[in-house]
This record gives C-alpha cells, structure tokens and sequence, in this order.
C-alpha cells in the first residue's frame, strides 16, 4: 500500500534521476562535441548511446552490486559482470557503426572525431557506470554501517534491559531473605516482653525504609550502608546477648563514596546466619576501609568446618550483582578453613 510520502518519495527519486541523466547527455553532447560542428550528429550519437549507458549502469547499481558484491558472492559478481560487459561492449560497437552508417552515410570523414575511435566511446560509457556504481556502493555501505550501528544499539538495549530485571530480581531475593532472619530476632524479642522491643522496631524501621526506598536506587553514600550495618549489628547484639564478640572498624572513609545499596549489608548478614558459636561465643570481625580509589572490606566469623556458608543464596546474589555492576572493577575472594569463615572484597570506586 503506498501512502504520500512514499508516492512523493518516489516522484523526487524518478525526477533525481531524471535530472542524472540528463547531465550525463551534456556531457556526452560535449564530449563527442570536440573538434566537430555537427551539433545533430552529436546529439543524435549521444542520445544513441544513452540506454546502453542506463542499462548498463542500472544493472550494476541495482542488481549485481547489491545482490552480489555486498552479500559477498564474489564469483557470481564476476562473472554476470562479465556478461554485462560482453554485452555493453556489443552496443557500444553497434552505436559506432550507427554513427557510420546512419548518421555519417558510410562517410567516415563526416563523423565526429571522437565518435571514431571505439575505445574513447568506450571510456565514456564506462566512465559513467563506475562513478554511478562508487556512488552505490558507497550509499550501500553507510548504510550498512547505520544498520549495524542500529542492531548494536538494539542489542546493548536489550542486554540493559535485561541486566536491570536481573539486578532487580537480585534485589527481591535479598529482600525476603533479610527480613526473615531480622523479624524472626524482633519475635523473639516480643515472646520475652523485652524492654529493648520498642528500639529493636525503630532501628527495624530505619532499616525498612533502606530496604524499600533507597535499594532501588543505583548508588548511595556508603555511609548510609554503614549506618545501617551498625543498626543491624544493634538488633543482631539483642539476640544473641552475652554470645556474641563483633568488632566493626571503619576508617579513612570519605563522606562522597558511594556504593550500589545493600552490597555490603548481606556479608554482615551472612556471618551471623552461618557463623557458630565457639566456646559459646559467635565471634565476627569487619574491617572496612579506603585506600587511593579502592575499597577494602574484610569480614570473618567463626563457624564449622562443614558450613555451608559459601551457598547460601546471599553470597551468590551478590556475586552476580557485582558482576552486573563492578564488573572488572572488583575482587572478591571467599575463604573457609580452620573453622573461620572469611571475605574479602577489593572494590575500585570512581
């Protein structure tokens, strides 16, 4: 179905050409011009020479080069441009004997000076189908390029696309699983009436609104991340009471760092969850700190030689967060032996 825009397109695609061609009947008229004053023998012979020049320019610029050269089927492409020339060459030939024969009265002293020889003809002709034919093929590899530029463009779309619902899916596994671990302390707290339940719900409720509003942020300050690593590590103290030996030590951490939410907060997590208690004392140790653009993060924890802390479905999430985010800008190494659960995490930060 065509519309306007297309029929107009076609129009000034017909009156552009049009107007080509045209210009190479000037050029033909002055060209075979020289050294003659026979301007009807002149424009008789180029108006001759006219639809071997468009079909054999046509044949090239809409048929081999496209059809054969750019989808790289080379031999076809020699050899139907063999054919073409074999066969342009037969008309060019046909049109020095019409400028003989008719045009001349078997005179050959009456013909244009230029019309005479077979190869300058030839060059004419040829001439005109290679620069068309550059033309074409220059036309057709911008826009292969364009096309290419556009697929690329597509694809890193869609590969965004898809790293942001991962991230996000990511996202809502930390999400249950946190809560779970943080409501399951603050039940305990409530069964035993205790008189910390009223800041175990407020520190609860800061992390909350971390947990829901700032996690789908892209980056916040690290020491928001911080603060609330403090305020998880105050629940965690309530739960285990007299049971539990942390030590977190922060240093040298500017106050414009920023870090993707939640990256930090599950390692913490992990250590309680999987660590055990050893002479009835859970013990963990966090050392954070910056030095040039890295950060450094340590933790450790005591736990069974058996544990399984390396699966757990925290530490999986977060690798493959930072693959999506950091990728090739972090290191993490896990370690678990002689009953100590330990991570390290090298972090390049702009």
């Amino acid at each position: 179905m065509f519309t306007i825009p297309k029929v107009l397109h076609k129009i000034g695609q017909v009156l552009l050409h049009t107007l080509f061609w045209c210009g190479v009947l000037l050029f033909y008229t002055y060209f075979f011009g020289v050294d003659s004053s026979d301007f009807s023998y002149v424009l008789s012979f180029s108006l001759f020479l006219m639809p071997i020049t468009i079909a054999t320019t046509y044949t090239f610029i809409y048929k081999l080069i496209p059809e054969y050269l750019i989808t790289k089927r080379y031999f076809l492409f020699v050899l139907y441009s063999i054919y073409a020339l074999i066969i342009s060459a037969y008309l060019i030939v046909i049109s020095v004997f019409y400028g003989l024969v008719y045009l001349s009265n078997f005179k050959y002293a009456n013909m244009a000076p230029i019309s005479k020889s077979l190869l300058l003809v030839a060059i004419a002709v040829y001439l005109v189908v290679i620069i068309v034919s550059a033309f074409k093929l220059l036309k057709l590899n911008l826009k292969h390029t364009e096309d290419a530029k556009k697929l690329e463009t597509k694809i890193l779309e869609t590969q965004l696309k898809l790293k942001e619902q991962e991230l996000n899916y990511l996202k809502m596994q930390i999400h249950p699983h946190f809560l779970f671990n943080t409501l399951n302390t603050m039940y305990g707290f409530a069964l035993k009436k205790a008189d910390e339940t009223p800041e175990m719900i407020l520190k609860l409720s800061n992390l909350l609104d971390y947990l829901l509003y700032q996690v789908d942020k892209p980056f916040v300050p690290l020491n928001d991340e911080l603060h609330h690593i403090n305020d998880y590590i105050a629940l965690e103290k309530m739960r285990f009471n007299n049971t539990l030996n942390i030590n977190f030590e922060t240093k040298h951490i500017p106050e414009n760092v920023q870090i993707a939410p939640m990256l930090l907060l599950p390692f913490v997590e992990n250590s309680f969850k999987h660590g055990s208690l050893k002479n009835g004392v859970l013990s963990i140790d966090i050392k954070l700190f910056q030095k040039n653009n890295t950060l450094f993060f340590e933790i450790e924890n005591t736990c069974d030689s058996n544990s399984e802390s390396e699966k757990g479905i925290g530490l999986e999430n977060i690798k493959k967060r930072l693959d999506l985010i950091y990728k090739g800008d972090y290191s993490l190494d896990i370690e678990n032996k002689d009953d100590v659960f330990k991570v390290k995490l090298n972090l390049v930060i702009s």
